[in-house]
């Protein structure tokens, strides 16, 4: 008989028995042993459908294809621009990839994006030696401007995005400032400086307490609780989250 042990976004350890039954699937962090499905990490389980993982609460970013990631040019190379992935890794940008426009033999590469640009990318390519392409074709993915950024921990991204975006949502809809998101870990927001104030103060929380049950409504509350006004949890398309 198949049975859910664990609910979404509980904390589970090594040997948590999160499933019974051949219906529900392991996934990272997850193991099969017989008919039932146990946690191989510490970590906050996702349930989604019947497929269980497990996502850890530290640990440095890995780069995956198709990840939106935060970086900045570092160089501007014959073909493309080299960019910092503000971590371990650096990532490169064809021009191929940067624009539709036609770009002509020995242009001027810098006019279009220069040393110390932020730009909201996808990962297209990862190598084994962590080689890694990126583009900028695609919904949300641009150059910013203005703004500034923060360091996060790559492996609570995922709760300060919420589901469908709702947790950005929530934080946009209070502050009314822009925010992007990268799953290096880097935030870039834009705004007032008192909505920025009040969106670093509310991402700190919800990294402080990504571990907690119900945390969209103890962070909806917070944010009613800054403002004054009232906030809406909503899943939010993709291109509103820049």
């Amino acid at each position: 008989m198949e049975s859910l042990h664990m609910n979404d976004k509980d904390i589970v350890v090594p040997g948590d028995l999160l499933a019974s039954g051949m219906g529900y699937l392991p996934s990272k962090g997850s193991y099969r042993d017989g008919e039932k499905v146990y946690a191989n990490r510490v970590g906050l389980l996702s349930v989604e459908g019947k497929v269980l993982k497990v996502v850890p609460l530290s640990g440095n970013y890995a780069p995956k294809i198709g990840d939106k990631l935060i970086g900045q040019v570092t160089d501007v190379l014959f073909s493309g621009w080299r960019v910092d992935l503000f971590g371990p890794y650096s990532a490169v940008l064809g021009v191929k990839d940067a624009t539709s426009e036609f770009i002509g033999r020995g242009a001027n590469l810098a006019e279009l994006f220069g040393l110390g640009d932020l730009i909201v990318c996808k990962i297209v390519n990862v190598t084994s030696q962590k080689l890694i392409d990126v583009s900028l074709k695609g919904p949300g993915l641009q150059k910013l401007k203005g703004g500034r950024t923060l360091k996060v921990n790559a492996a609570k991204v995922p709760r300060i995005i919420g589901k469908d975006s709702s947790m950005l949502g929530m934080i946009m809809q209070a502050t009314g400032i822009k925010i992007a998101v990268g799953m290096n870990g880097i935030v870039w927001i834009d705004g007032t400086p008192e909505g920025e104030v009040v969106a670093v103060e509310t991402i700190e929380k919800i990294q402080n307490e990504a571990h907690l049950s119900g945390l969209t409504n103890k962070i909806k509350d917070f944010l009613e609780h800054k403002t004054g006004k009232k906030v809406v949890a909503q899943a939010i398309p993709a291109e509103g989250e820049s």
